[in-house]
């Protein structure tokens, strides 16, 4: 539709930036010296390497290269191969909605049985009383994803406290969505599952090189588990995608060992967003601002009382802008009279999107 009528796309999640000119660089200098053919199926080892000294100088956590990491075709391969190892007929997976939009087909598509927890705007703060009291004997699996996509909030450590109890006790799995993790705002710490000892031992951490270094059609993610798992996961990946574009591995082994091209992030991405929120200044919608990812929630309440995927359409087809009405991502399709905006856009496309949201 944004195509159509030619409207300005603040919907889908991806930069209108390039990536860094030395990753593109890398590149081509990996195709060059010969890294065109299959490469190892768990990934390149050095990259391997990388990630694992990455997780350890972040989180403390020790993870094995050798038989703890899957280089993967993007962060929804691993999320897809990750349910596929844990979930059979009649297992329940917990969700928390608004949720990705990959979580609830997979579930299914193996059998299992997806029970829905929804957050409530402004917030999306979980309850972790109803987390426990929505877990029976069948359930197996629990999916959370922080920094979190659609909403911008974010998981602290009383949540991931309150997890690990949850897991420990009632004998879970976790799949943990960390695609976001270098972009998170306002001093705040990334709570990665890697940070809790006992969480990480039952739990698939999922992350993504599109997402962090603005390449989202490179389609290149990683996973990490303890060994018992991983195992389990590289039998599934080893016949639905075997390996991984290995010029882009071989860039990014070289690119992540300087450590500023993603700690830098955080302050890349809030100035986007500080500068998005303040040029929305005088509109009239309500604005919680993001704690992390590059999604922004207008709240368009006071403007129309239109269910949010009217409203959407409007907007493109009338004004010119793209958005994304966030009642898709929620339980029975619960609308808060809300819309997600991605602001991962050069200043002058932010400019001018938010004129006209001004405007209305």
């Amino acid at each position: 539709m944004a195509k159509e009528h030619n409207a300005i796309n603040l919907s889908q999640g991806f930069p209108d930036f390039n990536s860094d000119e030395v990753l593109i660089n890398l590149v081509s200098e990996a195709m060059k010296n010969g890294y065109n053919q299959y490469a190892p199926m768990q990934g390149d080892i050095e990259l391997r390497n990388v990630i694992v000294t990455k997780l350890k100088s972040l989180y403390g956590k020790a993870y094995c290269p050798n038989t703890e990491v899957t280089v993967t075709a993007g962060a929804t391969q691993a999320i897809f191969t990750a349910i596929a190892t844990l979930i059979n007929k009649g297992d329940e997976v917990l969700i928390f909605t608004p949720a990705y939009d990959c979580y609830e087909p997979t579930i299914s598509l193996f059998g299992g049985k997806t029970i829905s927890i929804q957050l409530a705007a402004p917030n999306f703060a979980i309850d972790w009383e109803e987390v426990k009291n929505k877990i029976t004997t069948k359930t197996k699996l629990i999916i959370i994803n922080s920094p979190h996509n659609p909403s911008g909030s974010v998981m602290l450590k009383e949540d991931l406290v309150a997890l690990q109890e949850i897991v420990e006790k009632n004998n879970l799995f976790v799949i943990s969505d960390e695609v976001y993790e270098h972009i998170i705002f306002d001093g705040i710490k990334h709570q990665s599952v890697a940070l809790y000892e006992e969480l990480s031992n039952r739990s698939f951490i999922v992350a993504s090189f599109g997402k962090t270094f603005h390449n989202t059609g490179w389609k290149v993610g990683y996973c990490v588990a303890p060994k018992y798992l991983m195992k389990a996961f590289q039998k599934i990946h080893q016949f639905n995608v075997f390996s991984v574009n290995y010029p882009v591995q071989k860039a990014l082994s070289t690119y992540l060992k300087t450590a500023s091209h993603y700690l830098k992030l955080p302050d890349f991405y809030q100035k986007k967003r500080d500068f998005f929120i303040s040029e929305m200044q005088d509109s009239g919608f309500q604005i919680v601002p993001s704690r992390g990812t590059y999604f922004q929630l207008l709240d368009f309440s006071k403007i129309s009382n239109k269910r949010d995927v009217d409203f959407a359409e409007e907007l493109t087809k009338k004004h010119g802008i793209a958005t994304i009405p966030t009642s898709v991502f929620n339980k029975e399709g619960i609308d808060y009279k809300v819309l997600r905006v991605c602001f991962a856009k050069k200043e002058e496309t932010l400019r001018r999107a938010t004129q006209i949201l001004r405007n209305l």
